[in-house]
């Protein structure tokens, strides 16, 4: 089937790939849900996915074989899953040891999705097969070559991963147990990866970085789309933006020592002392029972809670109170927090690095440099001291983080700007779409209705 405009301005039907999409699950599985969900509302799509999240996607409410089809690679993800969880060597650990065990078995998934729908793509019945999930550039598609030889066009993304880790940060990669991170650059020889970016039609790439690995023959198809986006209807409170002292910070995350509660702590120490910053830090891990001893050594335990894990609920109710979320974790591929905090008109104060720093713009952020442990500290702690001493551009900047996150990254912006691509694939002839545009502080941005 040739590639035609002639569906333009009516509904496409769009096959979305999505093996990891559940809406109880969070990550990963939760973006893959999202984003396919969001993109039904705009087109006719059909979710294929794993068995695992059957039941969850029929507790949302679609009906199984008419808006969804699960998978079944158990006995073959299982096994490999095992084997995985063994070699990460700990829970929450080694993510580019489960990354590669799953680049592995994924193919198979593809395989049986081909078995499904082979017939029906190359009958025609889609206008457009995207895969979603995996996010993982490491991740091959034989779909895209098969699709391509039906003449139905392949999309793929949005990508990312890889971000390489800072140095003077080794002792943190180790203890997440990112061997693997050592030798990835070896994804790029994996069997069929040329042959998936010769075939695919775009690729969306969630960040600058992920972007950059597209070898430069493909970068006509690369569109920037980070994968994150908010869901309106979670994240609906307005952070009041109280500047008299104490300001109050946030901190959400794992407590881990990539994502720096601890330098955290020390940079802010000066000022929860003196009663000008409170700061609530929510999340778990192992660094928990230590950064509870250097809240009492700091002397700083009266201006610091630790909620521990929340559900977004209770999430959102801490941090609409806040001012700042202070976030200096040194390798985030996506940065969802980042936005959460946004949506709610909460400023952030974040690493110039990887997704925070993408997404975090001087209008309305605050960003420092990448740099050693030392380094990050005095200037988390240099820029608090002149936000604290200057409250006043607070209010202003939460209002245009608000308008901007729920104008470009709400789930149902991301499906309108994935279907502006659909549109490009379907009309070679039309200009490439600006999927976000450049921050401009002169322009009136119109947040949703419920904003």
């Amino acid at each position: 089937m040739a590639v035609t405009s002639d569906r333009v301005g009516s509904r496409l039907r769009i096959l979305i790939i999505a093996e990891a999409a559940n809406p109880e699950w969070v990550s990963v599985p939760l973006i893959g849900w999202s984003l396919a969900n969001a993109i039904r509302q705009v087109a006719d799509g059909h979710i294929v996915t794993q068995i695992r999240n059957r039941d969850a996607i029929l507790r949302a409410g679609l009906v199984e074989g008419q808006d969804f089809t699960a998978i079944d690679t158990e006995r073959l993800d299982r096994p490999m899953s095992k084997v995985a969880a063994l070699l990460r060597m700990g829970k929450g650990r080694g993510w580019t040891m489960m990354t590669a065990f799953s680049a592995l078995t994924y193919p198979y998934f593809e395989r049986l999705v081909w078995k499904r729908f082979g017939a029906d793509i190359q009958a025609g019945k889609f206008d457009i097969v995207h895969r979603i999930t995996p996010l993982s550039p490491t991740a091959v598609s034989p779909l895209a070559a098969k699709c391509a030889r039906a003449g139905v066009p392949f999309m793929i993304g949005p990508l990312n991963g890889g971000v390489p880790w800072p140095p003077g940060f080794e002792s943190a990669r180790r203890k997440e147990r990112e061997w693997l991170s050592y030798v990835r650059v070896v994804y790029k020889l994996f069997p069929g990866r040329r042959k998936m970016l010769q075939s695919v039609r775009a690729i969306l790439a969630g960040s600058r970085f992920t972007a950059s690995e597209i070898p430069h023959i493909h970068q006509d198809k690369v569109f920037y789309l980070p994968e994150n986006a908010i869901d309106l209807e979670r994240f609906n409170l307005q952070s009041a933006q109280i500047i008299t002292e104490p300001l109050r910070a946030c901190f959400i995350g794992r407590l881990v020592p990539y994502k720096g509660p601890d330098m955290l702590l020390k940079a802010a120490a000066p000022f929860l002392r003196a009663g000008q910053l409170e700061l609530d830090i929510i999340g778990d891990g192992p660094m928990l029972e230590g950064l509870c001893e250097q809240v009492e050594s700091l002397g700083i335990s009266q201006a610091v809670t630790m909620h521990g894990n929340l559900a977004h609920e209770g999430v959102q109710a801490i941090v609409s109170q806040a001012n700042l979320l202070t976030f200096p974790s040194v390798r985030e591929f996506g940065g969802g927090v980042v936005l959460e905090a946004m949506a709610l008109g909460v400023v952030p104060l974040v690493m110039d690095y990887a997704g925070p720093g993408e997404l975090a713009h001087e209008e309305f952020a605050f960003k420092v440099p990448i740099g050693t442990r030392h380094e990050i500290i005095t200037a988390f702690s240099k820029k608090l001291e002149q936000i604290i001493d200057q409250p006043d551009m607070l209010p202003k900047m939460g209002q245009r983080a608000r308008a901007w996150a729920q104008e470009h990254f709400s789930w149902q912006a991301k499906a309108q700007q994935v279907h502006s691509v659909y549109e490009w694939i379907m009309s070679p002839d039309m200009p490439r779409p600006e999927i976000i545009p450049e921050f401009d502080v002169n322009q009136t941005h119109n947040s949703p209705k419920n904003s």
